[in-house]
Parts: C-alpha cells; structure tokens; sequence
C-alpha cells in the first residue's frame, strides 16, 4: 500500500548503519508487529522521500529536532510536515520552523503544505491516509481510505465503509466495473481505483 521496498523499510526500522537510529521505532515487548501508526509513519516518510525528494540525512534532522525541541516522539504521525523539495518544516508556536536547520524561522509564503492525503485530528495524530492508486503525475483524488476504524482496517472507497477487496473479488469474478458502480452507487472511476489500489497492494 506505500509502495516502499522491504529493504527500505528494515533500513528505515534498524537504521542504515549500526551506529543509526531507525525513523520507525517498533515497539520493544514482543511481538515487535507493525501498527497502523507504523503504515502511517512509512507512507508519510515516502511523500517526502520519493513525491518531494527530501535527503534522508534532513528528514533524520527534521525528526532529531522534533523530538528534542517539540517534544514529540513520533513525530511522522504528530506533526505536519511542509517541505520546499530540500528541507523539513513544520508549524510551532505560530511560526513555521526549519526543523532541517534546527529551527531556523521561515516564510510562510514560500511554501505549499504538503502530505494533504494524511487526515489529521485535532490533537495533530494521524488518524487515516489516502493512498496512491494512479499515477504520481495525476492529480488523484481522495477515492481510497485507510482508516483503522474502518473496514478491519484494510483499504475502503472513501465515504462508504465498503472494502476494496470486496469490490475487486467481485470485479475478477466477472462483473464489470459499470455494474460495480451502478450497485454500490459511486462512480465508475472509484471502481477503476479500487481495481488500481488492490493490484498494486498484491504487487
């Protein structure tokens, strides 16, 4: 579903060098399983690696000083991040912070808020993202959730409650995604999503 790696994700977990902390931490009694928190950090350490291209020597910083100075453990899932493409920022005290730089102040109007796919509540945790089906050069709307609340979890057509598995075990037994659409009454185009978003989990 956040489309990275195994190898990324153990390097992300365990760092990439003994002497390196890990940006997810897995909890210490075991089993160490990964939770929803857990997808929720990876797919927003993807945005900004891969969709804005942030070095992972800054994005390792950006969570240094997060946790240092803000106080926030898990920072992936606590705090907003914005990014220009090269650094990390994020909003403290009515200001947006460098926290690539260590703090350095900002301007606002320089940048755009970025992880707009990541719902947040009103205590700044991540309560539910909206992956990616189609392609990274398509604007794409918000057809697919992931809400642990919702669905056991797994992926549903936003708004509904109605798995993607569900929908597209109908679909490969035969039924078309006009007649999927027309019996769950949402558009053809989130039928198409559900298709995309379970072959691209499967892949």
């Amino acid at each position: 579903m956040v489309r990275v790696p195994v190898s990324t994700l153990k390097t992300w977990i365990h760092g990439d060098n003994p002497s390196s902390r890990g940006l997810l931490v897995l909890p210490r009694a075991k089993p160490r399983l990964l939770a929803f928190s857990h997808l929720v950090e990876a797919f927003v350490l993807a945005a900004i690696r891969r969709g804005h291209g942030v070095a992972l020597q800054r994005v390792r910083r950006a969570i240094g000083y997060v946790q240092r100075e803000l106080h926030v453990e898990r920072p992936l899932i606590h705090a907003k991040f914005k990014t220009d493409g090269v650094d990390l920022f994020v909003e403290h005290w009515g200001k947006l912070v460098n926290a690539s730089k260590h703090g350095q102040v900002a301007m606002r109007g320089a940048l755009e808020t970025s992880l707009r796919r990541v719902d947040w509540d009103r205590n700044g945790l991540a309560v539910r993202i909206f992956p990616l089906v189609r392609s990274a050069a398509e604007q794409q709307p918000k057809s697919i959730v992931i809400d642990p609340e919702r669905g056991f979890g797994r992926p549903t057509l936003a708004g509904t409650g109605i798995r993607v598995d569900v929908v597209v075990e109908r679909y490969r037994a035969g039924e078309s995604p006009a007649e999927l659409a027309a019996d769950y009454r949402v558009s053809v185009e989130r039928i198409d999503d559900a298709v995309r978003c379970e072959l691209r989990e499967a892949g």
